[in-house]
Order: structure tokens, then C-alpha cells, then sequence
């Protein structure tokens, strides 16, 4: 049965925008639209969302209702053209409603409908979509080359995914490269970084990441796949250098440029890798057109927190000092207020009293002690040396200061596990 090749966005342009003809007096009487003709259209006009523009959101709600109508009024001569068949199929794919699959099989009397994928589709349509996952594999390989291959890869990389994810990283090679520049590729590249990234697939991260950071950073799902980049660079920081994170965001506006580095700056500070946020913070200042907000109090508070473990504590805790309180999210608070209170017990000075040993504590000599200098086998039983105390019993009173101390350090610590454990995920 011979079926139409895929479809360029070129032509749905000219479809969506020309091919709907002003109506005249006479032409009240026109034939309808074919299913195939109405597809073409949808086909752009999704194609145009994944390339960023948002606006054509409500003309694709307004085409799948229009295709939908036209389908169910639809004769069954109609789908003697395969053509107006692979419009059902991938009018089903496309966010259509799966009862109309249903009505369209169910009228089916002259066998239009390749049954196996009639059936596969309406199992993975309610949900069951592992139950048929060899056969739409076996499928996604037998229709690779026709109008539906792409949209039946894709799911059958979906429904791969939970028992072989490597697996289906093949089926969403076969969708994206049979739909270069649509829809079908944003999902199938999207999905991909996200199996690579769980897989510790570096190399292939990597690759597809920069494919989808030239090709849909302007899609309404680019959010989701920044997700996936900064949790890939930052698991996998030093072995993903800093000339691969500008290699794959390079073509990315400054703003998108910056909010990577500040995302993967938060990251890298939360699970303590101060080296990437400090790099990941410097870069974002340095990025043209920062001003006294946003981006640039983020840089300086994570800067700032990955600076305290270092020598230049005393910078960090002023430029955290600096930072005002409006300028951050309550998350962000909590973290500042945090690294702060860290700082501030580095730089505090001991007292002398600190030093002090307790009057309570006594030291023994033990006979049993060896020279710490001694090389093993060959100690001097006449050197013995005096043995460190045993942890202070009960009754022995402890420094008043080293007691504050210690649990003001303790107190600090759990009020910082306890904002990790809210992090969570990566924001």
C-alpha cells in the first residue's frame, strides 16, 4: 500500500497560512478539507511550538478539535486514500482522542487499517503501552521509512523505556532522524538526555545535548532539559570540563547562557562541589548586561558559599553580608543564612580560657603507652608517653565556652542537613 513521504514544514506553512481559501458567495458548497490535508497543518503548526513560539499553542487545541471533527464525519470511503489513514494514526499520536482511533477502527469493514498497529496504538493510548513493546519495536522498524515511522519510534521508545532505556535510546535515533526539525525531534533529543543522564552515559549526554541546546532552546520544554544538562554536568564535574559546558550552550542568547551557569552554580554548591561553583558563579557574572539584581546577586551568593571552605573566608562572609534580603527566594535565604553561620565559626577567635585545660579533668601517665615516635617492633619501654583522655565521663564538668561551642556548631550543622534534605531534587 503505498504511503506518503513525511511532510516538510515548508508545506504546512503554505497549508495553515494559504491553503484555507477566503469564502466567497459560491463557496458554501465546497468539499471539506481531506484528514491528511488538516494534518499537515497541525504537523506545522506543533513543529512552529517546539521552535518557540508559545502563541501557536491555542491554534494546535483549535486544529486537533477541527481534525477530530472531520474524522468522525468522515466517510468510510474516506479512508480508502492511505494517506487520510496515516492522518488518523498520527492524528492518535499527536495528542488526538483516542476514542476517535476507536470509532474509526471499529467502522473499518475494508481492512484500511493495519490492524496490528490499530491494536498497539489503542493499548498504549489507554495506558498499556508495554503489554505490545516488541511489537511496536518490530513496527518502528518496519514503517521507518513512511509518513507514521517517526511517531511510532518515539513511542516505541517510550514504552522501551521503563524495562531497556539504553534500548530505547535506538528507537528515538530512528524518530529524530526521520523528523529532522519537528516536534518529533525536541521529544525524541529531550528524551534521550534524560536516559543518558541516568545511564552515566557521558560521551552520548553530551552529543545529545548539544544537538538539543542549537536546535529547541526556545521550545516550552527546553526548562526540562537544562534539568537534565546541569544534573549531567554536575554528577560527572571534572570529567565534563568547562569547554564542554560552552560548547553545548554557546549558541543559547546571554540570558539563557547565564541562567545555565547560575542553575548549575546552585547545584554544584548544594551537593558541595565549590570548585564548579565557583566557575560556574564567575561565569555568570561575567556575562554581558548583568545589573544590581537577579543573576548578579545569585552569582555572588553562590560564589560566596563556595568560597567558605577556602582561605578567602573573610571575602565570602562580606560579600554574603552584601547580598540584600529582597533579592532572594526564602530558599535562597535559608542557604545564605546557613553559609553564614558557617563563616562566622571559622573567623571566630577562641578566648584563652579556651585553651584552658579543666581543672576537673586529670591526666595519668599509662604504663601500657608507647612512643608515638617509636617505628613498629622496635619501641623504647622506657619512653612511655602520656595517653590522650578518655571521652570526659559523666560528672566532670566541660569549659562553659567549649560546651557553647560545640553545640552551636552542632545546632548549625543540622539546621544545614536539614535545608539539603528539602533541596532535594535539583530545582
Amino acid at each position: 500500500m503505498p504511503r506518503m513521504g513525511f511532510r516538510s514544514a515548508a508545506l504546512g506553512a503554505v497549508l495553515l497560512l494559504g491553503g484555507l481559501p477566503a469564502r466567497t458567495a459560491g463557496a458554501q458548497d465546497a468539499p471539506d478539507l481531506a484528514p491528511y490535508i488538516m494534518l499537515r497543518s497541525l504537523q506545522f503548526v506543533q513543529d512552529t511550538v517546539a521552535l518557540g513560539d508559545h502563541s501557536a499553542g491555542e491554534m494546535q487545541r483549535f486544529m486537533l478539535n477541527k481534525i477530530d471533527a472531520a474524522l468522525r464525519a468522515a466517510n468510510a470511503s474516506t479512508f480508502d486514500d492511505p494517506r487520510n489513514v496515516d492522518a488518523a494514526l498520527i492524528y492518535a499520536m499527536s495528542g488526538g482522542n483516542p476514542a476517535t482511533l476507536e470509532h474509526l477502527v471499529e467502522r473499518d469493514i475494508s481492512g484500511n487499517f493495519d490492524s496490528r498497529v490499530a491494536d498497539a496504538l489503542r493499548k498504549y493510548l489507554a495506558g498499556r503501552g508495554t503489554l505490545v513493546a516488541k511489537s511496536l519495536g518490530d513496527m518502528a522498524l518496519e514503517y521507518r521509512d513512511q509518513a507514521i515511522g517517526p511517531y511510532i519510534a518515539l513511542v516505541s521508545g517510550n514504552v522501551t523505556v521503563p524495562e531497556n532505556p539504553v534500548g530505547a535510546l535506538e528507537f528515538y535515533d530512528i524518530a529524530r532522524l526521520g523528523a529532522p526539525g519537528t516536534i518529533i525531534e525536541e521529544a525524541a533529543l529531550r528524551r534521550s538526555v534524560a536516559i543518558a543522564v541516568d545511564a552515566d552515559l557521558v560521551d552520548k549526554g553530551l552529543a545529545y545535548s548539544r544537538k538539543y541546546a542549537r536546535r529547541f532552546v526556545h521550545s516550552p520544554y527546553a526548562s526540562q532539559f537544562v534539568d537534565f544538562f546541569v544534573q549531567l554536568v554536575v554528577e560527572h564535574y571534572p570529567a565534563i570540563a568547562e569547554p564542554d559546558i560552552d560548547a553545548t550552550i554557546e549558541f543559547m542568547d546571554v540570558d539563557r547562557r547565564r541562567e545555565v551557569f547560575l542553575r548549575i552554580a546552585r547545584r554544584a554548591t548544594l551537593d558541595g562541589k565549590n570548585d564548579l561553583a565557583r566557575l560556574a558563579s564567575g561565569k555568570a557574572a561575567a556575562l554581558a548586561g548583568l545589573t544590581a539584581d537577579g543573576p548578579e546577586v545569585l552569582a555572588k551568593l553562590y560564589g560566596g558559599v563556595a568560597n567558605i571552605p577556602t582561605s578567602d573566608v573573610g571575602s565570602a562572609l562580606e560579600d554574603l553580608a552584601a547580598i540584600p534580603e529582597e533579592e532572594l527566594s526564602p530558599r535562597d535565604q535559608a542557604l545564605r543564612a546557613a553559609a553564614q553561620a558557617i563563616a562566622s565559626e571559622v573567623l571566630r577567635r577562641p578566648t584563652a580560657d579556651s585553651f584552658a585545660q579543666d581543672a576537673g579533668v586529670k591526666v595519668e601517665p599509662r604504663s601500657d603507652a608507647q612512643n608515638m615516635d617509636a617505628s613498629p617492633g622496635n619501641e623504647d619501654p622506657g619512653s612511655a608517653v602520656v595517653a590522650l583522655p578518655a571521652p570526659v565521663a559523666s560528672g566532670i564538668e566541660i569549659d562553659p565556652e567549649i560546651q557553647t561551642f560545640v553545640e552551636s556548631g552542632r545546632s548549625k550543622l543540622n539546621e544545614i542537613d536539614d535545608l539539603l534534605k528539602q533541596e532535594g531534587v535539583v530545582q
